[in-house]
Formats: structure tokens, C-alpha cells, sequence
């Protein structure tokens, strides 16, 4: 109703952005996009469950649970809770192990996933281990279907020649020596293509212009808060 901090007025947006179980997710890099099919199947059989049982076993419910349950209204909180257990990286039952370097031998390519329910069900039935492997799209996908079975709008955004700042002095910052050689000692990169969420909720803390759609990114790459 028009009173949720997820209310979205349109119909048209309620459809594609919480009721859709169907999606594209882009990738590849900016001269060659490619259109992956993506069943996000928030409404299967016992997804709701699963995406219950996920708050249940985050690293924030653990350290203080009546806390955490009572904050459970607030999808701004939730959105923060849900992208740390999207992945496997904290030590906390996350839902992905990210690889992108090396052999995916003996589990599964990020390129073969094209949608979360499988993950979701093989997550629940290796006991909450982390599915091996997933990737940026991958991640985001999976989001996307715990996001909207919760009932919050969730989208996907690609972005191309994704500048990762990882010394947060908002640039990309290249080194040379004398001679014009490039060395190699930046942690800095541009990744060809990147893929994260945005879901629509009011922000009652930061006042009525920041209202509409907020990044959410599951993909591990720094820690967050520790």
C-alpha cells in the first residue's frame, strides 16, 4: 500500500520490477554486449523459505537476533544484510564463492548458471555451503530473486569499462617511470563490464531527494564495515 517504504505507484514498474520472473542480464564489454536469459523464479516453491532462512543465518542476526528481526521492516536494512549473504566471502553461510582467475574443474562454471533458483536449492541442500562458483552478473542475479520474493523492486544495472577505484581517491590512477614505462603498481583497474542491483525504497534518513532507486552490490570485492 502507499504507505510502504517499497511502494512503487506505477503498475507497469510493480510488474517488471517485483512480479517479473524473466530478465536479461548484459555483459561481455562495451564493443561486444551480450544478452543472457536470467530466471530469477522468486515465486517458486519454497523459495520464501530459503530467503527467510538466509536472514536467519547472516553474520547480523547471529550477533544480536532481537535487534535484527525488528529491523527486518527497514529495506534499506535488509538490502544490506541480503548483499553480504549473496556471497560466500565472510565466513557467514553466503549463498556464492566468487573465482575469476584460474580452473573451475569439479564445480561449476559462472557461465553456465542462467538462473537463481537451482543455486538457491543447491545452497539449501549442500547444508548452507557456499555454491561454487559465481561472478559479478551471477551475484547479482541471485540478489535480485531474494530481493523481489522479500517484495522489494530490484533491478539489474551492467556498466561497461567499470572503473574500480580501490583507493577511493576517485580515480584510476596509472604510474610511469621516467622513460615512460608503465609499472605495474596500481591496485586500480577497468574491468570490461560490471553488474549490480538498485532497489526502490524511501530513505527516511536522508530525507525525500535521495527517495527512488538505491545501489545494492553484492559482489565481494573490499570488506564493508570490517
Amino acid at each position: 500500500f502507499s504507505g510502504d517504504a517499497v511502494y512503487m505507484a506505477n503498475e507497469n514498474e510493480r510488474q517488471e520490477y517485483v512480479l517479473n520472473e524473466n530478465g536479461i542480464i548484459f555483459v561481455g564489454n562495451a564493443k561486444y554486449i551480450e544478452a543472457r536469459g536470467w530466471y530469477y523464479g522468486q515465486f517458486q516453491d519454497q523459495l520464501l523459505n530459503i530467503c527467510l532462512t538466509m536472514l536467519d543465518l547472516s553474520l547480523y542476526y547471529r550477533q544480536d537476533a532481537a535487534i535484527d528481526v525488528s529491523r527486518r521492516g527497514d529495506p534499506k536494512y535488509v538490502g544490506r544484510v541480503i548483499s553480504s549473504m549473496i556471497n560466500g566471502n565472510d565466513n557467514d553461510n553466503g549463498v556464492l564463492l566468487g573465482k575469476w582467475q584460474g580452473s573451475f574443474h569439479s564445480h561449476e562454471n559462472p557461465s553456465r548458471w542462467d538462473g537463481s533458483v537451482v543455486i538457491l536449492q543447491k545452497w539449501r541442500q549442500d547444508n548452507y555451503k557456499p555454491v561454487q562458483y559465481g561472478q559479478c552478473w551471477v551475484f547479482a542475479g541471485v540478489m535480485c530473486t531474494v530481493l523481489r520474493c522479500l517484495g522489494i523492486p530490484t533491478r539489474l544495472v551492467s556498466n561497461f569499462n567499470s572503473a574500480h577505484d580501490v583507493d577511493r581517491n576517485l580515480s584510476i590512477d596509472k604510474y610511469y617511470d621516467s622513460s615512460g614505462k608503465s609499472l605495474n603498481i596500481s591496485k586500480d583497474s577497468t574491468w570490461d563490464y560490471h553488474v549490480w542491483n538498485e532497489s526502490w525504497f524511501i530513505r527516511p534518513d536522508l530525507g525525500t531527494p535521495y527517495n527512488g532507486w538505491q545501489v545494492l552490490d553484492a559482489t565481494p570485492q573490499e570488506q564493508s564495515k570490517g
